[in-house]
């Protein structure tokens, strides 16, 4: 077997233009551009894209002139691009498809699960494989047996066999807490040295079947949470005995995330603003998107939207953006202390209603014949409230004799 080295990347989320901002739609198509500057200078045989090359399945005009550009220089280069089709950019429909195809009719990639036998071929060095990104769980159970019944994966044990894929292996060490896992380790088949995954931003690098479990992971922040994540993608060399050494690239284009968590339990609504206003005042950065993620309590007086969340945004001067996550919870009064409100509300109201009885029937009964009346009449206000016919008429017979 020859030796030879292909890149694996995934999730470029090509055009997406998170919290609003064009800025960062550029941020994903520089990330790109520097994935294809690095794989461009390594030279591999090929490249693999594990699914989500774009953010949606019908990008913008701007974001597919960049990325044919791009593509046009890796052919240039002699470098062939393969291709699975992720969750964003799947195919809507039968019909239209995905813009994953035309791509493919250009000769511009090889999109694998288009083609017949969802492979690709290079002699004498490996055979690589591709399966369509199904959505979830019930669907990949559902579909994936017919595709691979029309599409039988065929590894050959002379020379490397890539399994490429996008979704989340139901393994602990894999599945991240906010995504579904889509696909069960049975699914996938054995005999293959390689499997080339996309979905998990987080890098992952491990041993599983007959070869290597591999994510590489997002090129730029899709979500907050991934901001810590290392950016870029693996160099896989594979020498003539058909192992795989993946080298891991760090890409530097990535735009600077600063997040910080703050738990502000117990404190008033006008002391969270005047403290968060602060810390992103210490946290400003030229040109970096500051994320304070504000957690706790509040006490039982105060609420979220007291929160003057437009002062702790404006509090940014040199930052791109600054994008507050409020995960405050509000305290939930008690029973007790409900009851004890209305109660001592009930006793004000018995109070006033007695006094005003008594200066009403003081004008025209005696002293003592008022305060009877009266207090007849105030204990006429309970039973009325709830309604309890019974008691209401007894009091009202008392009050007649």
């Amino acid at each position: 077997m020859k030796p030879f080295s292909f890149v694996h990347a995934a999730d470029l989320h090509l055009g997406y233009a998170q919290y609003g901002l064009e800025a960062r739609r550029q941020d994903f198509d520089n990330a790109f551009k520097e994935v294809v500057d690095k794989t461009i200078e390594l030279k591999p045989d090929f490249m693999i894209i594990a699914g989500d090359l774009f953010h949606q399945a019908r990008p913008s005009n701007v974001t597919l002139e960049n990325t044919i550009r791009s593509f046009k220089r890796l052919k240039d280069a002699n470098i062939p691009v393969l291709t699975v089709d992720g969750s964003h950019d799947s195919a809507p429909n039968t019909v239209t498809g995905t813009i994953l195809y035309p791509l493919d009719s250009a000769g511009l990639i090889h999109h694998l699960p288009r083609h017949s036998g969802a492979c690709w071929r290079k002699p004498d060095c490996c055979y690589v494989y591709g399966i369509p990104n199904f959505h979830n769980k019930h669907k990949t159970e559902e579909a994936l047996p017919k595709f691979m019944a029309e599409n039988s994966p065929a590894p050959d044990g002379k020379v490397c066999n890539i399994f490429v894929f996008h979704a989340a292996v139901d393994l602990p060490s894999v599945k991240p807490p906010y995504i579904e896992a889509e696909i069960s380790p049975e699914q996938l088949p054995s005999g293959f040295d390689y499997y080339a995954a996309g979905h998990v931003h987080e890098r992952y690098l491990d041993k599983f079947k007959t070869g290597v479990l591999a994510y590489s992971g997002c090129t730029e922040t899709a979500d907050y949470r991934e901001a810590k994540y290392q950016k870029g993608f693996f160099h896989v060399k594979v020498n003539e005995k058909g192992e795989v050494n993946p080298e891991f690239n760090e890409i530097t284009s990535s735009r600077e995330f600063v997040v910080f968590e703050q738990d502000f339990t117990g404190m008033a609504s006008g002391k969270i603003t005047e403290l968060a206003t602060q810390l992103v005042k210490d946290a400003d950065s030229e040109g970096a998107i500051i994320i304070p993620v504000l957690k706790g309590t509040l006490p039982a007086e105060a609420n979220r939207a007291e929160i003057d969340i437009g002062k702790i945004r404006s509090a940014g001067e040199k930052a791109l953006l600054v994008h507050p996550i409020v995960l405050l919870k509000e305290t939930a009064v008690s029973d007790e202390i409900v009851r004890s409100i209305f109660e001592s509300e009930f006793k004000d109201l018995k109070t006033k209603a007695f006094e005003y009885f008594l200066q009403i029937f003081s004008e025209r009964y005696s002293r003592e014949e008022a305060d009877k009346i009266a207090r007849s009449a105030l204990s006429l206000i309970e039973p009325l409230t709830r309604k309890q016919d019974e008691k209401i008429k007894q009091t009202i017979e008392e009050l007649a004799k």
